[in-house]
């Protein structure tokens, strides 16, 4: 048998030891290969490898499966790019772009800058982000053509969300999690104090650096990042765009070894110490620290709350006039202390949308309870700062099967999704039957989740 020919061989029988050395080959620029037609439109050895190339970047595994996978996405995605073309549609160039700067600042993030981007894939960054965008102007005009697709259906109507509803098993009705309604009456510690402490503390450890200890070594002793301070503050070499502005602004403007004055974010209080630069990139040590409030200011705020408390209970005012009197956040006061999401607005609550420290004390009452008062969070910086509350349970909605009386809204989003998922299932299944498809036999292997691909 010839050298080709056992090579051909050895490739059908195993797929991922094949792929691996035609991938490693065409890293090295030797080798790139069809492996798959589709119409008129090619699949390339190269692009699944750039796939799984990417995959790994994450962290993620890429087996025979995965390849397999990825071909098919590959594939179907090929059927949506020559109907989008021939429907003339066009690509949403803001959304590439937001896109791709996303997709650099990942992968500058996940290997460790430009130059080790540039080793990883073996193209220097202007290729990668020409490739990239091609890559992102094509899933753009996919996701118009589902769109297009999903467009044609007919809106339903009440008695077409009744009817599926009516004709739906029960075990494939959406679930609705147990709701909450709550109202809360806020009160913020004595952040003035806090953050002089906080101040001077930073500022003392900053002299310290300066007249000659570690700044790594302070790092591990004070840092409040659990992420870097057993680190010694390290950050890595991440993208400027990660940070909050204040702190990547701070950070950008030092020099190498130069320690930075006091930096507020919403974190916290930081010292910042840059360690290198690369464009829009750096690395660099902090020391956090958040302003901590004493068990005098916990006591103050609970005896308070308490007498707030006691006030409703005797009926001399309702908890909706307390929450407008009293409470200190500004975001629900004015609706007397009504919690809502700030995207949609809705005021109802799944456990999983609650502070842990809200939901901790929410699970032991039944309605029209009113809480002692305890420490939790509120939504400002990345975690949180604290407050002391206490909160109104006015509503549970418990746990159930979606029904149409209670739950339209669901019930019609659910319908419209798998009428959507049709629609694009029966596209493919009907483009698979009248596009030309060959794929390599290397390929011939793959356990694809739709038939069809191999004729």
């Amino acid at each position: 048998m010839n050298r080709s020919l056992l090579t051909s061989v050895m490739c059908t029988i195993l797929l991922v030891i094949c792929t691996d050395s035609f991938a490693q080959k065409y890293q090295d620029g030797l080798i790139d290969k069809t492996v798959a037609l589709i119409g008129n439109d090619m699949v390339m050895l190269s692009e699944l490898e750039s796939e799984v190339q990417m995959l790994r970047a994450r962290g993620l595994t890429a087996d025979k499966s995965a390849r397999c996978e990825i071909l098919e996405g590959l594939l179907v995605s090929k059927l949506f790019l020559v109907q989008a073309r021939l429907d003339s549609l066009t690509v949403n160039e803001n959304g590439v772009e937001n896109a791709l700067d996303n997709r650099m600042n990942e992968m500058y993030s996940a290997l460790g800058g430009e130059k080790q981007v540039e080793e990883y894939f073996g193209k220097p960054i202007y290729k990668l982000r020409e490739e990239w965008k091609e890559i992102l102007s094509d899933q753009s005009l996919i996701q118009e053509m589902q769109g297009k697709i999903s467009a044609k259906i007919p809106s339903l109507t009440p008695s077409d969300v009744e009817k599926y509803y009516k004709n739906a098993e029960e075990e494939d009705l959406p679930i609705i999690s147990t709701k909450y309604r709550i109202r809360q009456i806020v009160l913020y510690p004595d952040k003035e104090s806090a953050t002089m402490r906080v101040k001077e503390k930073l500022l003392e450890i900053r002299e310290r650096i300066v007249n000659g200890e570690k700044f790594s070594t302070l790092a591990r002793i004070y840092s409040q990042d659990p992420g870097s301070m057993n680190k010694g503050g390290e950050l890595g070499m991440m993208s400027k765009s990660v940070f909050w502005p204040a702190f990547s602004n701070a950070a950008m403007s030092l020099k190498v070894g130069q320690v930075s004055q006091l930096v507020e974010t919403p974190d916290g209080f930081h010292l910042i110490q840059l360690i290198a630069r690369d464009g829009d990139m750096f690395n660099a040590r902090h020391i956090l620290i958040k302003p901590a409030y004493t068990d005098e200011d916990r006591a103050k705020a609970f005896d308070k709350l308490d007498s707030i408390k006691n006030v409703i209970i005797a009926d001399s005012i309702p908890f909706f006039n307390a929450a407008r009197r009293f409470s200190q956040d500004k975001k629900t006061s004015t609706n007397g202390g009504l919690l809502a999401d700030e995207y949609t607005g809705s005021s109802y609550f799944e456990k999983d949308q609650l502070k842990p420290a809200d939901y901790n004390v929410l699970k032991n009452m039944k309605e029209g309870d009113i809480s002692d008062p305890f420490e939790s969070l509120d939504n400002e910086g990345r975690n949180g700062n604290t407050i002391y509350k206490i909160i109104y349970l006015e509503t549970i909605i418990p746990s159930h099967v979606a029904n149409y009386k209670e739950d339209y809204s669901v019930l019609l989003d659910d319908a419209n999704a798998k009428n959507s998922a049709t629609a694009i299932d029966q596209f493919i299944t009907e483009k698979q039957k009248t596009t030309y498809i060959v794929i390599d036999p290397l390929f011939s292997g793959c356990n694809f989740s739709r038939e069809g691909w191999i004729k």
